[in-house]
């Protein structure tokens, strides 16, 4: 069993972090971020088959799992969620750094990339749009549209109690049904997903995710122009990047892979056909294997 330790990390954005680390202290950085609904543990798959080498960084970010939980909305905007990111950076005093993130994680990790912070050398993205890319689809896509009207849903007034009443299990089948076969989940990691939601404030601080953002999710059958801002130019993301992704996702359709070559410069793609959102600890091996080629090309290690 790899060897997992916590640490909490008091950051100069005014929160406190919980930060799970493996491998060796010495070895090449990587900072992973989970995304919506999960933890640190979202890299439980990936830690055996990279701490032999990889020094392994994984926070719950704010609003999660051991983490401080804002609950203002406000406190959610992507500029105060990257500010974490670059504050845990200081704090581990890292100039050398992969950013590895999936669905919201992967959100954060994109805008942190566009930042050009010089000590962010390599990027890769599991399962999570590329921005521009995916609120054009929103607009532009029947299925993409439809497919992402739980978000309206966590965004409403109130719905922070929606598990409490229809009860917490019932809730994790909800969360996961259609994305993974609810039977392969063990029991025991079933019992950490609903302890970390049920902690006070935590569910209502991840659904501050959504109420922050802002993405704008058109009511189906809207007829819409694309706004202005969509036709802008945007700025490209300059460091080498891997994007791997379950090509099985019915929360982000595989559209969001177009046109991503146009928007980064060193672009490496991997498709995995059998699996869906939950990739990282789906198929560990589909993304562990990719993050190790692309380590190797980029960085010799």
């Amino acid at each position: 069993m790899t060897d997992v330790t916590f640490t909490e990390h008091s950051l100069s954005t005014g929160v406190t972090l919980n930060v799970a680390t493996a491998g060796p202290e010495d070895g090449p950085a990587i900072v992973l971020l989970h995304g919506f609904p999960e933890s640190h543990r979202t890299w439980r798959g990936l830690v055996p088959l990279l701490a032999d080498r990889y020094r392994l960084i994984m926070p719950d970010q704010r609003g999660f799992a051991g983490s401080d939980a804002p609950q203002d909305p406000a406190d959610y905007v992507t500029d105060r969620i990257v500010a974490d990111l670059f504050a845990l950076v200081d704090s581990l005093g890292l100039d050398d750094f992969t950013l590895v993130g999936h669905d919201w994680g992967g959100a954060v990790s994109w805008a942190a990339a566009l930042r050009g912070d010089p000590r962010l050398k390599r990027l890769v993205i599991v399962n999570a749009p590329h921005p521009l890319v995916f609120q054009r689809s929103l607009f532009e896509d029947a299925d993409q549209r439809a497919a992402s009207q739980y978000i309206t849903a966590f965004r409403a007034p109130g719905f922070e109690q929606f598990p409490a009443t229809i009860g917490w299990e019932a809730f994790f089948d909800k969360s996961f049904q259609g994305h993974v076969d609810l039977a392969a989940i063990p029991a025991h990691e079933k019992a950490e997903y609903l302890a970390e939601w049920s902690r006070p404030g935590i569910f209502n601080a991840m659904l501050n995710w959504y109420r922050g953002a802002p993405i704008v999710v058109p009511p189906p059958g809207a007829d819409l122009p694309l706004p202005d801002y969509l036709h802008r130019p945007f700025p490209s993301v300059t460091v080498p990047t891997l994007v791997v992704w379950g090509m099985r996702d019915k929360a982000l359709l595989p559209l969001q892979l177009d046109g991503l070559d146009a928007l980064i410069d060193d672009l490496t793609l991997v498709r995995v056909e059998d699996a869906g959102h939950f990739l990282p600890w789906e198929k560990p091996q589909a993304v562990a294997g990719p993050l190790r080629t692309f380590l190797e090309a980029h960085t010799g290690a």
